[in-house]
């Protein structure tokens, strides 16, 4: 970890002309070409640059970033866990996603932990485009690449499906509201006192009644009914 020069004096009253910027990203070769685009603004600083989550979760709340450059795969413990974890503990901190996935799974898994924006990284872009997601992000916007845009409104455009909230048992529905609430599977067996397995059955079943494939749609339809 480098931490690097910034202004740790930041007061909440005055309104900073300098954005601070915090990279989590384990491919070091990426991490430093993150680190020269943002090098390339005068209204932007990095003020660290991270290669695991467990490293982000000690040293961020230290350099006390406006934004954070989040990779998702990282080494243990993955992005969206660690940007959950920071969100809940810095709440006026913008977290963008960086990474290769695009599969709605995982968009909106960032967005529920807490992320305002989700940039592929194997797309070609400017140092420019970086900046502006930066800018966009600490302005209250939400930077987002075109095709996950596209994603995201192909996800809320598609027909409702047939079978309806009502055809949940009310364990089922149980199951569905703990999950919503971010437990995992353990903790969801533990709550209801019930094997780990008989947690997957249940979620396997709502799947299916559902029409959906994962986790986070599950949890978006729960919320959206």
């Amino acid at each position: 970890m480098i931490t690097m020069a910034g202004n740790p004096n930041k007061s909440d009253t005055a309104v900073s002309t300098t954005v601070r910027v915090a990279i989590v990203e384990d491919n070091l070769a990426l991490q430093e070409q993150l680190v020269h685009q943002l090098a390339q603004s005068s209204d932007i600083t990095c003020v660290g640059h991270y290669n695991s989550a467990e490293e982000a979760l000690k040293e961020i709340p230290r350099s006390n970033p406006d934004v954070v450059l989040m990779d998702i795969n990282l080494p243990k413990m993955n992005g969206v866990d660690c940007v959950r974890q920071l969100k809940a503990l810095h709440p006026k901190t913008q977290f963008i996603m960086l990474t290769i996935y695009e599969d709605a799974d995982h968009i909106f898994e960032s967005l529920q932990a807490g992320a305002v924006g989700y940039l592929l990284k194997g797309r070609p872009k400017s140092g420019a485009r970086l900046l502006e997601a930066v800018r966009d992000a600490v302005s209250g916007g939400s930077p987002l690449n075109s095709l996950i845009a596209r994603k995201i409104i192909q996800y809320f455009s598609r027909p409702a499906a047939t079978t309806s909230m009502q055809a949940l048992t009310s364990r089922e529905d149980e199951v569905l509201t703990l999950l919503a609430k971010g437990l995992l599977y353990k903790e969801i067996a533990v709550r209801l006192d019930v094997h780990i397995e008989t947690v997957r059955k249940h979620c396997h079943n709502i799947y299916q009644k559902l029409q959906v494939n994962s986790r986070t749609e599950a949890v978006l339809k729960f919320l959206g009914r």
